[in-house]
Parts: C-alpha cells; sequence; structure tokens
C-alpha cells in the first residue's frame, strides 16, 4: 500500500458538499486515514473569485501515481470541474501533494506537487494531519515547511 496525501479545494456552489462528496469517492480507491478541517482561504492567481474552503486528507492506496490522477480527474468531472483557466474558480479541485517518498515528473503530474511548499492554503491543512510528513525535495518536515511559508 502506498501513502498518498491530497489537497482538496472548492470555491463554488457547496463547497463543504463538494469535498464531501469527493473525499467519499476518493475512499474507493484505498482507505482515508486521516482528514484534516477545512480551512477558509483567499484565491490563488485570479483575485476576482469566492474565496476557497481547502482540506488535506491520507490515503492508503494501492494505485500508482498516475492511475490515482487518473482516477482524481474522473472524480473532479462528475463533480463538475470545468478547466477553463489556470487557477480559475471551481467545484472541487484534488491534488496530490506526496506519495510516499516518490519524485515524479511526466508531462501530467509532478510528485510532490510543484507549488505545495508555498501555499498555506494547502501547508495548513496538511500539517493538521501530517505535520511529521516528510518532502522528499527539500527533506524538511510538513510542519517546517508550514513555518517557513
Amino acid at each position: 500500500m502506498h501513502n498518498a496525501y491530497l489537497g482538496l479545494g472548492s470555491n463554488l456552489g457547496d463547497r463543504e458538499q463538494y469535498i464531501a462528496t469527493a473525499i467519499q469517492k476518493l475512499s474507493a480507491f484505498g482507505e482515508v486515514i486521516a482528514v484534516a478541517e477545512n480551512y477558509e482561504t483567499k484565491p490563488f492567481g485570479i483575485l476576482d473569485q469566492p474565496d476557497f474552503l481547502n482540506t488535506a486528507i491520507h490515503l492508503e492506496t494501492h494505485l500508482e501515481p498516475e492511475a490515482l490522477l487518473s482516477e482524481i480527474l474522473k472524480i473532479e468531472k462528475e463533480l463538475g470541474r470545468e478547466r477553463k483557466e489556470k487557477n480559475g474558480p471551481r467545484t472541487i479541485d484534488i491534488d496530490i501533494i506526496l506519495f510516499d517518498d516518490v519524485i515524479l515528473e511526466t508531462p501530467s503530474l509532478q510528485v510532490p506537487h510543484l507549488h505545495f511548499r508555498k501555499r498555506i492554503s494547502v501547508l495548513d491543512p496538511l500539517c493538521e494531519i501530517a505535520p511529521y510528513a516528510i518532502d522528499p525535495i527539500s527533506q524538511k518536515t510538513i510542519s517546517a515547511l508550514k513555518k517557513q511559508a
């Protein structure tokens, strides 16, 4: 089994329901070990849009990173995600933040997530459920990264 840490966010419609439904759907691919509280955060990139609710989960899964991404994209589509503009509003956003100690860069996936070290919207909930998880690139804990953000 693999340990995946996922970040989830929503800023359209019933944000709490989109996040809860996404977590329920993700549980089909393993065991949800931990779920952080929801954090209200300001948008990143395009500022003229509603605030986000963000959370993080620890998912124990048998899927490899690319297979997990494929399932995540299906869930996002099922929940009405439309990719109109980068960093634009969305019903649901699910990112693979960490996956075991994997460092992976393909055209469709980068693990660890490219920008997570600088985004408090990811670090706050992730630190709640996995403060001692290690970023395989910086070799720092999530807690240490949060202090630097």
